[in-house]
């Protein structure tokens, strides 16, 4: 990668580890169905005056948009609010790797080799630790197992959208960009009649009255930087770049994530979790890096 594509790959890098702070802070004020409505109402417009529809069946492109927007951040916005930590969200929500594969798998025939099986049976035992300490654990940090399991059903909702949006794009050829802008029109309906449900309409009136400029950067911040920024330019780095190059730099994003909630939220992990997410890393490093690493071994052997 040119030093200008790999400035470009570490800024959203960081847009997307940062992110989980910035929900976190924004659900101060809104509730979780109400900020995700707001983020996706921001997703698709104005961006869909300039780009345009992709030519995909309505019922594909709502699949993908009610799993990988709709369950995906109603669970993860929803686990946040309840207590889930930022750094440790950011983490468990890369084991969508693991659930994307398992997916492919079931519904694409595509093969998984035993490296992919090793570096899930790490990360499982790695979350199963992590489980344990938020069951036994007296240590704040918020996390309980119903956060947990929300989390992971985020990361689910997230493969199975990985897989629809695989698809989508081996049928249908259309730019990620367009597919992301006109699939968040999806999940909007649903977002906001959730929140109207859950929360009510005093709620909502009282969260969008006593807006300020603090909330609009995070909308700003979670819809233009996050969403339409970051896909444009990590959608063009792929088109550029072999996949194997460019997607296992996303095991940045949780470090990112970790480091910045520490500095921002000031959130801190007990010796056990630091042990548990080490386990979990080490089980995503596998799963992406293990061939390289074993064809480097070979070839400085001789």
């Amino acid at each position: 990668m040119s030093i200008r594509d790999i400035g470009l790959a570490l800024l959203v890098i960081l847009i997307w580890g940062i992110n989980f702070v910035v929900i976190k802070i924004g659900l101060h004020n809104f509730s979780p169905f109400l900020l995700a409505g707001l983020r996706f109402t921001f997703v698709a417009f104005p961006a869909c005056l300039v780009i345009a529809r992709p030519k995909v069946p309505l019922h594909l492109l709502a699949a993908y948009g009610m799993s990988i927007s709709f369950l995906q951040f109603s669970l993860l916005f929803l686990a946040l609010k309840l207590g889930m930590p930022a750094g440790l969200a950011s983490l468990l929500l890369q084991s969508q790797a693991f659930f994307t594969l398992l997916f492919g798998a079931l519904c694409l025939g595509e093969k998984i080799q035993p490296h992919h099986i090793l570096g899930l049976l790490i990360a499982i035992v790695g979350m199963l630790c992590l489980a344990q300490t938020s069951i036994s654990s007296t240590h704040p940090s918020g996390m309980s197992l119903f956060t947990l399991l929300l989390t992971l059903g985020a990361a689910l909702s997230w493969g199975i959208g990985n897989i629809i949006n695989k698809i989508i794009l081996q049928r249908y050829r259309v730019e990620p960009l367009r597919l992301v802008v006109w699939s968040a029109f999806i999940p909007i309906l649903p977002f906001f009649a959730c929140a109207w449900i859950i929360d009510g309409k005093e709620a909502i009136w009282h969260s969008l009255e006593h807006i300020n400029g603090v909330d609009i950067l995070i909308i700003f911040y979670l819809a233009i930087l996050c969403t339409v920024v970051g896909y444009a330019i990590w959608g063009s780095l792929l088109g550029k770049y072999p996949t194997p190059t460019v997607a296992p730099l996303t095991l940045l994003v949780p470090v990112v994530g970790l480091l910045s909630a520490t500095f921002f939220l000031d959130e801190s992990l007990s010796y056990p979790q630091i042990l548990s997410v080490v386990l979990i890393i080490f089980g995503l490093v596998i799963n992406s890096f293990a061939p390289r690493l074993i064809s480097y071994l070979r070839f400085a052997k001789r």
